[in-house]
């Protein structure tokens, strides 16, 4: 049995939006989980189920991923689409504060939501990304996405993924690979394994200066006085070190927590953090 609701919304340009709302204590602000470029609400699932019942979880699936509707125009599968995509949503459930978790693309737009309307945020976890993307990841990121591949079984998906990202997640054994399969990817009418997103919203991200969107050091200042956890796994090719020391040096307060023997990006199940993500709660209270 689900411990979500599906829950439903238009965009400004016409495209059914989709996200996971998991519900929790109506006294506390809810989390707003905004996952990677080519991920989905499913990423969010295991954090949703630890926090069941005590806070409210609601995982979004950005337009061209999961649930939600594919786009007419690939050029608009840009941050700051996806940020005024966040802020329907909010006024859909008449959310007026919440805590952003953001990881990758999710970061990113939680920092661009953190510039437009700084005083809805009550606290912010930014995982492995931050104002400086670091080419290497780029790079890296640019070679696979929207290139289109199935498989015949979820043990073929399982071992393409494990194959791709064994650096990452080096201690992985096969049935975490196949549980990170079934977030990557759905089964297809034509009963075959398929990449669970648009593959057109490479278009846009393929053009330079389109993954980050505007000046992210402003974006990332008006988190300033903003509880924040700042997450970055030890082997990332996106957040370097000294990045995310100065993120953490220009936010008075943040923690920054560095996931040992992990890529790009932490699941935020890691033990590390997890006590992160209790620590920066139990600032929030309620």
């Amino acid at each position: 049995m689900a411990m979500y609701d599906d829950r439903y919304w238009w965009s400004n340009d016409g495209v059914r939006l989709h996200c996971r709302d998991y519900p929790g204590r109506a006294d506390r602000p809810p989390i707003l989980c905004l996952p990677g470029l080519t991920r989905n609400a499913r990423d969010y699932d295991a954090l949703a189920r630890r926090l069941a019942g005590e806070w409210r979880v609601i995982a979004i699936d950005l337009r061209g991923r999961g649930e939600s509707g594919y786009a007419k125009d690939p050029m608009s599968y840009v941050p700051l689409t996806y940020v005024q995509d966040v802020e329907g949503l909010l006024r859909e459930l008449g959310v007026e504060r919440y805590i952003a978790f953001g990881t990758s693309l999710g970061g990113i737009v939680t920092m661009l939501l953190a510039g437009t309307a700084r005083e809805t945020f009550v606290a912010a976890l930014l995982n492995d990304v931050g104002p400086v993307i670091e080419t290497a990841g780029l790079s890296r990121i640019r070679s696979y996405v929207g290139k289109s591949n199935t498989w015949p079984t979820w043990m073929h998906a399982a071992r393409a993924v494990m194959e791709a990202n064994a650096d990452v997640y080096p201690h992985y054994e096969i049935e975490d690979w196949l549980a990170m399969a079934k977030r990557l990817y759905r089964l297809s009418s034509a009963g075959r394994i398929v990449l669970d997103y648009d593959m057109k919203i490479a278009e846009p991200f393929r053009v330079p200066g389109n993954e980050a969107g505007p000046d992210m050091w402003r974006a990332l200042e008006q988190l300033h006085s903003v509880p924040t956890l700042i997450v970055r796994g030890a082997k990332s090719d996106v957040l370097s070190a000294a990045t995310a020391a100065r993120m953490a040096a220009a936010l008075p307060g943040s923690e920054l927590v560095t996931v040992a023997e992990t890529g790009h990006a932490p699941t935020l199940g890691e033990a590390g953090a997890v006590a992160g993500i209790e620590r920066l709660l139990a600032k929030v209270g309620g």
